[in-house]
């Protein structure tokens, strides 16, 4: 007799062995037919999986996250079927689950093209439509190895190949298709219903660019269509929010291959950094941040003694000079802890917090860049605190309160917390590690947020907050962090006199909220779809003639709106007045202010605002009163 506890707190019994499809059955007839794997003891199984003692049992289905991955995986290899039935000399070699999706890669003679894409698809929902049942065997390595061998699956064989010899590996057929897989899969191919293939691109086998290019095939697959069909909505909006698209319309900034990863800002662009530079500081101002500055280049044996070097010098950019080893810093934490030691602070000074707005450079792969998402030359809004282990909970509580004010004043009020727990690797006592990541926890408890714990994903030196913003379209993106830090003050000889006249070592707290300020301001690029709001906007109002006859009234306007601190100009080109309203219209300006004969008779000025709103004939005081509130307010 075996027992198999359910997650509602049931348990069923059974006399001999039983497969979890079998225990779906024997709960309900409904669930066994949406079934598409299971959970046993955490492990996700196939349903065919069979139960030999008692255990903890959950069926996954379509509504589970741990369902859907298991619908892309096994999209994935009806992926790599119908390649090898339309292409039968293409090999198959890896293909993995990704966020939203799939992919897999092919070696084949010639590249595949949009047309092949469309076959491989029809030939995908021919296939799924067979219904067949997915099996799965296990054989020695050797064994496998000589299989794939023999259909000429060569890249299989090589896999396979590498995996310790008494190990053996699980094979999943599904119809004449068999493909090498850990699994599990959904029980036959009929349970794939929603997919779609995205896109064609290269891959190197194994990711050695001295290894053959491979052909990789982008797809998508969810349990519903509206899924699926709201996923592609998504695409197709942020297609239009591309920041590098609109960094080019909208004369912001450009990229070019003679400096990769890096970004040549206009001077519309860079008018955007400085507002979002000088928010910042002022932020720093008002919450007791001393702003410093520390080197761009230091000497490598500092970053030895404080572990990046080790860690990650393979992400440094070096220089030598007079026989002496230098890296462009990655990051500004050890540059802060030269500025503390450089005096003897007494427990009375802390917690003291540095500010920095450093820029950083990291030696990112060419193929991992991505516009200002990814670079290898950034500023961070970085800073650090310097404080006593009873003093983290504080810190940390009024740091996710500030964090939340900042993200609200640029347009982001839907922000998700995650608490990084310690990792089987680390350093420090598990008493202080208790401390800190009970200090994250209660910080965020006292700020109200809901959050999440990834357990064991902290780094080596201490637990963190991360802090994730969803944009306009429903994007995630990880800007903010707060990570409590016991190894790199240690290891770089900070110190303070405590309470006690004795010498002891403070916390290092690492945050940021912006993170990458050219990061940032791509996120917030496409956010507001290039339409900035007025405080970020860098022309807040254009001021337009209908003819000559208003010109110097236009020029009176545009020079009384800058002495009031707007970022105003006066187009006095000779155009129709619907063609320059358009042009700046498609600018994205915040305000336009159109005055003719009536309004410069009168001393008044006609204002539209974004989105052709007709705001109307005011008096240039009541147009001031209203854009000095919209600033004001953000």
């Amino acid at each position: 007799m075996l027992t198999v506890r359910l997650p509602d707190g049931s348990q069923r019994q059974f006399d001999n062995p039983v497969t979890v499809a079998q225990v779906a059955t024997s709960i309900s007839t409904s669930l066994a037919k949406a079934a598409l794997a299971g959970k046993v003891d955490g492990r996700l199984v196939d349903t065919s999986f069979l139960i030999e003692h008692d255990v903890d049992l959950s069926i996954v289905t379509d509504k589970d996250t741990d369902g859907l991955e298991v619908i892309r995986h096994s999209t994935a290899h009806l992926l790599a079927y119908a390649v090898k039935e339309l292409f039968p000399e293409a090999q198959v070699t890896i293909g993995p689950v990704i966020e939203h999706g799939f992919y897999y890669d092919f070696s084949y003679k010639r590249p595949f093209t949009p047309e092949d894409l469309t076959a491989i698809e029809k030939k995908m929902v021919e296939l799924a439509k067979k219904d067949e049942v997915v099996e799965r065997k296990v054989l020695p390595r050797d064994e496998a190895v000589a299989y794939f061998k023999s259909i000429g699956e060569f890249y299989k064989a090589e896999i396979i190949a590498s995996i310790p010899a008494d190990q053996a590996v699980s094979l999943y057929t599904e119809g004449k298709f068999t493909d090498l897989c850990r699994g599990p899969h959904v029980p036959s191919t009929g349970k794939l219903k929603v997919f779609k293939l995205m896109k064609l691109a290269g891959a190197y086998w194994r990711g050695d660019a001295k290894n053959e290019m491979l052909q990789r095939i982008y797809g998508t697959a969810w349990a519903k269509k509206e899924d699926q069909d709201a996923y592609l909505t998504m695409l197709e909006e942020a297609e239009k929010r591309d920041h590098r698209k609109l960094g080019r319309a909208l004369d912001l900034f450009h990229f070019q291959e003679e400096a990769p990863g890096l970004i040549f800002w206009h001077p519309k662009g860079w008018i955007v950094w400085q507002q979002v530079e000088q928010y910042m500081r002022k932020v720093y101002q008002d919450n007791g941040y001393q702003e410093v500055k520390a080197p761009q280049i230091l000497d490598v044996s500092l970053w030895e003694k404080s572990g990046h070097w080790e860690n990650y010098k393979e992400n440094m950019f070096t220089t030598e000079s007079e026989n002496r080893s230098y890296a462009l810093k990655p990051m500004n934490c050890p540059g802060h802890v030269q500025i503390f030691r450089s005096n003897m602070h007494s427990y009375r000074e802390l917690p003291l917090r540095y500010g920095e707005f450093g820029q950083c450079h990291r030696n990112e792969p060419s193929g991992s860049l991505h516009g200002m998402m990814r670079v290898r030359g950034f500023t961070q809004d970085d800073g650090h605190i310097f404080c006593t282990e009873d003093q983290i909970l504080d810190e940390c509580a009024a740091f996710t309160a500030l964090l939340q004010k900042v993200y609200a004043h640029f347009g982001f009020t839907d922000v998700i917390y995650k608490v990084a727990t310690r990792p089987e690797k680390r350093v420090g006592s598990d008493t202080a590690w208790d401390k800190a990541e009970n200090a994250l926890i209660e910080s965020l408890k006292r700020s109200g947020c809901q959050y999440e714990i990834s357990p064991g994903e902290g780094a080596f030196y201490g637990p963190k907050i991360e802090y994730t913003l969803k944009d306009a379209i429903g994007r995630m993106w990880q800007c903010g962090t707060m990570q409590v830090d016991f190894s790199m003050p240690v290891r770089l000889g900070a110190e303070y006199v405590a309470e006690d006249n004795t010498r002891q070592v403070p916390v290092m707290l690492h945050r940021a909220i912006l993170g990458s300020l050219e990061r940032f301001i791509g996120m917030l690029v496409e956010n507001y779809a290039g339409a900035l709001p007025l405080w970020l906007a860098p022309v807040q109002v254009v001021v337009l003639n209908i003819s000559d006859a208003q010109a110097s009234y236009a020029e009176q306007v545009a020079e009384n709106l800058k002495k009031r601190g707007l970022r105003a100009h006066a187009d006095l080109r000779n155009e129709k007045i619907t063609y320059k309203i358009r042009d700046h219209s498609m600018q994205k300006l915040p305000y336009i202010v159109v005055v003719g004969d009536k309004e410069r008779d009168a001393n008044m000025v006609a204002v539209r605002a974004r989105g052709n709103t007709d705001l109307g004939v005011m008096t240039l005081d009541d147009l001031l009163q209203r854009l000095q509130n919209e600033t004001e307010t953000k």
